[in-house]
């Protein structure tokens, strides 16, 4: 199975070499790595020496949704596209898992799982405490279930690309700079060819940089306007969109006076109050947070 490894990334050169360094103790290397920097100083060349196979990367517009289209386009022989952030840690089997679990199902379109530990929902973490983190779990392997999910999570996702490309997939460039709910529109929408599952040994850690993020201000805007898009374009359930808005408008607010450091919740409150205000006067657009300052 030809397995390819896609990493948009912005912001975190540094960062970079120490997921290359994670994504050569891959006991199944992949076919090659494909690159997205948002910026030329965002990839250093030279970190691709540490990999057993071939780095190819591709320039583009910045943005996620962008930058991942770009690595589809560039992964066309590919029998499988594995998403990863450029700041999360695979377990050494984690192509090994995607293999077996592709090979067996073929019916499987997209295959993802729930980090270890997730950064991205806290202060994030450290380059130590993901190896300590790893290192942990690798005594603990309970058997792999296959479980039914409603999108990928885009920090670990795998695709099958047959359908992708037979039926043009691609991920929706109207989402702007961080794409937020990006990786969930591509997942629904691609259910319509095959199952879209959690597949529990496909295990690793997120670090969650803050580094290299969009501003609480236009992510609060994007956490209305990404969902009320989605809904109406309907690649997005009614439920799950008013879950998202409930869920991130009362954090915001709750938090806004007593924030946690790493977060601008008073910016995203900001943001989502914008995005209200532009729904009432029917004017509201994911784009619109590239004029918010």
């Amino acid at each position: 199975m030809n397995i390819v490894v896609g990493i948009a990334t912005a912001g975190r050169r540094e960062q970079l070499w120490r997921t290359f360094g994670e994504l050569a103790r891959q006991k199944r290397a992949p076919a090659r790595v494909v690159v997205c920097p948002a910026a030329l100083d965002d990839y250093d060349p030279a970190c691709g020496a540490l990999l057993a196979c071939p780095v190819h990367v591709v320039h583009g517009p910045r943005g996620l949704t962008a930058q991942r289209n770009l690595i589809l386009a560039a992964s066309s022989d590919a029998d499988v596209l594995v998403f990863f952030d450029d700041d999360y840690y695979p377990e050494p089997d984690y192509l090994d898992e995607v293999s077996r679990l592709f090979d067996a199902r073929r019916d499987v379109v997209v295959a993802t799982n729930r980090p270890l530990l997730d950064g991205a929902v806290g202060p994030g973490l450290s380059h130590d405490e993901a190896l300590q983190a790893l290192e942990l779990a690798a005594s603990l392997r309970p058997a792999g279930a296959v479980l039914p999910t409603y999108g990928g999570y885009g920090c670990n996702m795998a695709l099958r690309m047959a359908p992708v490309l037979h039926h043009g997939v691609r991920f929706d460039e109207n989402l702007p700079l961080y794409g937020w709910l990006e990786d969930i529109d591509f997942s629904r929408r691609l259910a319509a060819h095959g199952r879209i599952v959690k597949y529990t040994a496909l295990r690793g850690v997120h670090l969650g940089s803050k580094r290299g993020r969009t501003s609480g201000l236009k992510l609060g805007y994007s956490q209305i306007a990404n969902p009320v898009y989605m809904l109406r374009k309907g690649s997005l359930s009614f439920g799950y969109a008013l879950k998202h808005l409930l869920r991130n408008v009362a954090k915001n607010a709750a938090r806004a006076l007593w924030p946690e450091p790493w977060v601008d919740r008073r910016g995203r409150l900001k943001g989502n109050c914008l995005a209200m205000l532009d729904l009432a006067r029917g004017r509201i657009a994911p784009g619109r947070i590239r004029h918010l300052k």
